[in-house]
């Protein structure tokens, strides 16, 4: 699965709920109100025409995940970090179509994503992720593991929120 920027957000919304819809529908489910809870966020970001930094978690078939990365800085840090908030998810996990396990591995590849982003294109030295829930820091709980070869010099779960720094950005922001 690779995170992509929604081209074009407003269309690529549609086509994100047309396929959601159905997948509902699926399995009995109304969209309508299925959507009301954990698509109405995003329904309003797709109104912000500055750009809301808006991308996808996708499989090349389906879109598994949206969320919205910020670039910022944030007065903590020396340097920029990345911000993702507002996380959906196909109803296919909402509605128990996939395991539990197939849950936790998107949820750690719209994470890598993340960081991947924060290597390339989004350069940022700290990431700032809003899990959906505190249950989901379960899928991260290694992470706060110190081992020669992590990618982090911090990472810390606090509620739904986890907090990292990359080993990279503190070399560079040493004098």
């Amino acid at each position: 699965m690779r995170l992509l920027p929604m081209k074009d957000p407003d269309k690529a919304w549609r086509s994100i709920k047309a396929q959601w819809k159905k997948d509902a529908e699926g399995v009995g489910e109304d969209f309508s109100t299925f959507a009301s809870g954990s698509c109405a966020a995003f329904d309003s970001l797709i109104k912000d025409t500055s750009n809301p930094g808006l991308y996808c978690l996708s499989d090349g078939e389906r879109i598994h995940a949206v969320c919205q990365v910020s670039r910022m800085l944030m007065s903590k840090y020396s340097s920029p970090l990345l911000r993702v908030r507002f996380v959906s998810v196909s109803p296919v996990y909402e509605l128990g179509l996939a395991g539990a396990g197939e849950y936790a591995q998107m949820m750690v590849a719209l994470f890598s994503g993340i960081v991947w982003l924060s290597r390339d294109s989004l350069s940022a030295g700290h990431i700032r992720f809003f899990l959906k829930s505190p249950g989901d820091s379960q899928f991260f709980a290694a992470l706060q593991i110190s081992t020669p070869l992590s990618p982090f010099s911090k990472f810390t779960i606090e509620g739904a929120l986890i907090e990292c720094s990359l080993k990279e950005a503190e070399l560079a922001e040493t004098p």
